[in-house]
């Protein structure tokens, strides 16, 4: 049998071709797909971004751990803030352990700059992780940004240099905690991320901001205990939108649906979460005792005024409805009827609903 010069030929490119591609060691490099535009590069003019040379890498990140093994915690920085500048794809091995040395080096100096006070700055690195080494271990990184977003919220700021004090940003917080919930997508991150927004919107008097976490909550991770602290708060806020019977009750829908929706839901606590402190499930159920009572109060506070503010439009149409009303007479008192029962069966022992009672009394009798 013959073959082709052709095909022959192919046949051998093709050989060579498979034996000039090589094959990626998964001991020694990091197998991924990220691109270096998110590191800043070296250099002055010409920003160099490609990847250290991994016996570059390596010597840096051993120096550096010897140095932090030492307490020599600024000459290690120093080490590994390099790896901020350009990414390291180098993997080692020590003690039969694997260490991704690029994100390894970041975390290590965003754990320094924490302990030294410089908290935004640790909070950069880790979120630099985050986006440019995926495959690193992400739970230890989002711990580690909820911790230092939490602290930067309301713990008071070091001095810098322990002289020169560092000023608050109510929204770079909620910058920060919104950055977790998007990276953090999933139940056990994002859900604190969200409610420690919320409450950090609400003493910035943002309460739309507030209002948008509180939701995102409930309506991404409707199984998180965190739920049932989120719909009394977003409760709470349309209660304090309320005006009075005499006004729009749109707020007082708003809070009576959230109330509602609470009591039904949240008969008892939600159970003990895996990752939850003992500490803070006692402070929860002590909390919960709390908010469930302020719920029903609410609830029937809201209700009167809803009904009384059916009886106001009921009286309103029962004297000047013929003025506006199309077919007024041939719709008689019903309009009028229909909101004085409204008043009643929404809140039946109310003062609004025994004022009502007689006002259906007095128009049967007509």
């Amino acid at each position: 049998m013959t073959h082709s010069p052709i095909i022959v030929f192919l046949l051998f490119l093709t050989a060579c071709s498979l034996s000039a591609v090589p094959r990626p060691n998964s001991d020694t490099r990091l197998n991924s797909e990220e691109t270096n535009h998110l590191f800043p590069g070296t250099g002055f003019f010409v920003k160099n971004r490609d990847a250290y040379n991994d016996e570059e890498a390596k010597a840096w990140f051993l120096e550096a751990i010897d140095l932090e093994k030492n307490n020599e915690d600024r000459a290690a920085l120093k080490l590994f803030e390099k790896f901020i500048k350009r990414r390291s794809n180098l993997i080692l091995r020590r003690e039969d352990k694997k260490i991704i040395v690029g994100p390894e080096s970041i975390y290590r100096a965003a754990a320094i700059r924490e302990k030294n006070g410089d908290w935004k700055v640790a909070f950069d690195y880790l979120q630099l992780i985050a986006k440019a080494y995926p495959s690193y271990d992400f739970e230890k990184v989002a711990e580690a940004l909820l911790r230092i977003a939490e602290r930067l919220a309301v713990e008071k700021l070091p001095k810098k240099w322990g002289v020169l004090p560092r000023f608050r940003s109510g929204e770079e917080d909620r910058r920060r905690l919104n950055q977790i919930a998007d990276l953090a997508r999933g139940p056990r991150f994002a859900p604190r991320a969200l409610i420690v927004l919320s409450e950090i919107a609400l003493k910035d008097d943002k309460e739309e901001d507030a209002i948008d976490a509180l939701e995102r909550l409930i309506n991404y991770y409707p199984d998180n205990y965190l739920c049932e602290k989120a719909y009394f708060q977003l409760g709470q806020i349309y209660q304090q939108r309320v005006s009075g019977p005499s006004y729009d009750q749109g707020a007082t829908l708003k809070a009576l649906n959230f109330y509602e929706d609470y009591l039904i839901l949240f008969e008892s606590p939600p159970p003990r979460d895996k990752r939850e402190s003992m500490q803070t499930f006692n402070e929860r159920i002590n909390g919960f005792k709390y908010r469930k009572d302020t719920a029903l109060r609410s609830r029937r506070d809201l209700r009167q005024i809803l009904a009384a503010s059916k009886l106001e439009i009921g009286s309103y149409i029962e004297n000047y409805g013929k003025y506006f009303l199309v077919r007024w007479k041939e719709l008689g008192n019903g309009p009028a009827l229909q909101f004085y029962n409204e008043a009643i069966t929404i809140a039946p022992d109310s003062e609004a609903a025994r004022e009502a009672e007689k006002k259906v009394s007095q128009l049967r009798n007509e």
